[in-house]
């Protein structure tokens, strides 16, 4: 099986080709070829696969094996993968999750994604009890009670804009959120510190991955949780700073969210073996 490892702000993936759909037992696959240190290490293995719908199919697999709905930087990873390996346009329209995404690669070399409308309905992001839409609403994990916002950007994400991002153990409180009561799915859980209104400082616990170097969708939440809470500047591009680097992130209120950002090629190799 040949692959290519690519990332997005550290955020890596091992892409795979998979256009006569032959690929078996992806979730195995993942758990086998993330281990870091044992293999070839990432947080998610990316299957790119034909479309009837757009011009090419996305899949996403977490290192513990489970199917992500979506993934931001796998989304700019994968869009400059196949501009770099079938000469195609700077437009792509690729299917994720059951939707369609468009993705631009910029002449700097960034990638564009348009990642659509947020949804905000409880019990479509989704969050267990009535259908709502949650805002600073109080939660517990182990000892610590924060107030979070409830995003779904075709994945479940739990923001937090605590009082004190610093003093929080993201590894502590991370899994006890990921997989609190509330979220039938788990979810993503960001912890966000504000330094100005147009930029922000955003730390994330993936579900299915655990702490990243950074999160598309995470930094998408990130900002219209802050809109909403009047956090952030909705008219202008929030700069998020994630450990691995910086998006840009625009969302005008009840529109588009636009992600921003590089994308890299890490090497590539042939993986011999069920078990690797």
């Amino acid at each position: 099986m040949n692959f290519t490892k690519m990332h997005g702000l550290g955020n890596d993936f091992i892409i795979v080709e998979d256009l006569d759909l032959q690929a078996s037992d992806p979730s195995g696959r993942a758990q086998d070829l993330c281990r870091r240190r044992w293999s070839v290490g990432a947080d998610g293995l990316v299957l790119i696969q034909p479309s009837a719908e757009a011009d090419y199919r996305m899949r996403i697999f977490n290192a513990d094996g489970s199917e992500a709905e979506m993934c931001g930087n796998a989304l700019r990873c994968v869009a400059s993968y196949i501009k770099e390996r079938f000469d195609t346009g700077e437009r792509l329209v690729i299917e994720v999750g059951g939707t369609q995404k468009n993705t631009m690669l910029l002449p700097d070399g960034m990638v564009r994604v348009n990642m659509g409308v947020p949804e905000l309905r409880s019990d479509l992001v989704p969050v267990n009890g009535a259908s709502r839409k949650i805002v600073n609403e109080e939660i517990t994990a182990g000892d610590n009670t924060f107030y979070f916002s409830a995003v779904g950007m075709g994945n479940p994400h739990c923001v937090i804009y605590p009082d004190h991002a610093d003093n929080i153990s993201l590894e502590t409180v991370g899994p006890l959120l990921e997989h609190h009561s509330m979220f039938p799915r788990r979810a993503n859980v960001e912890f966000v510190k504000v330094l100005n209104p147009q930029r922000i400082e955003v730390n994330v616990w993936e579900r299915g991955a655990g702490r990243t170097l950074a999160c598309g969708t995470g930094a998408c939440a990130a900002v219209v949780a802050g809109v909403q809470l009047g956090r952030l500047d909705g008219k202008h591009p929030v700069e998020v700073y994630l450990p691995g680097g910086m998006l840009r992130i625009q969302w005008k209120e009840d529109g588009d969210v636009l992600m921003e950002g590089p994308v890299e090629k890490v090497f590539e190799g042939e993986v011999h073996g069920e078990k690797q």
